[in-house]
């Protein structure tokens, strides 16, 4: 089995295999997966890091694996209309949802309850397999900046 201990944010070269995960599982910090050709991984790493599509873990021996953000069933939001969109983010906020928020979308793990409230505030809701990538939270598990530079620390000043 291949030892997972590192997560590098950014790396160069081709990767020796592809780990590809759902968001429950890129919460984790220790569990036992299969990269995309069958190979056996047993990833360890620092408690509190989300997983995001991109990174690249390295292995015991040196070699660099690429994590991808599995396709999951969710909802989608669309709306032209900023105002609209940050209300149903702000109603889904409030019930602790993980929100993935776009451009001109918010995308959740799909719930029909959470898709009649988006409905009964005048968005439509689209159910469909798309990477799930929410938003980290402003007290832990990293953030992102606009570069894609992700890391797990509790506040800074920009």
């Amino acid at each position: 089995m291949l030892r997972l201990t590192e997560r590098i944010v950014q790396g160069l070269g081709e990767p020796a295999g592809v780990l590809r995960l759902p968001f429950h599982v890129r919460q984790k910090s220790r569990f036992r997966a299969e990269l995309t050709d069958g190979t056996e991984v047993g990833v360890f790493l620092e408690r509190g890091l989300i997983l995001r599509g991109g990174d690249r873990l390295r292995a015991e021996d040196g070699r660099m694996v690429l994590v991808e953000a599995a396709a999951e069933t969710v909802s989608t939001v669309r709306s032209d209309s900023a105002p609209e969109l940050a209300r149903v983010c702000y109603h889904l906020g409030n019930r602790h949802v993980p929100l993935q928020i776009g451009a001109g979308f918010a995308r959740y793990l799909h719930d029909h309850v959470l898709d009649d409230m988006v409905r009964g505030l005048g968005l439509g809701v689209h159910c469909e397999q798309a990477p799930f990538e929410p938003e980290a939270g402003a007290y832990g598990g990293g953030h992102r900046h606009g570069d894609d530079h992700a890391h797990g620390h509790h506040h800074h000043a920009h």
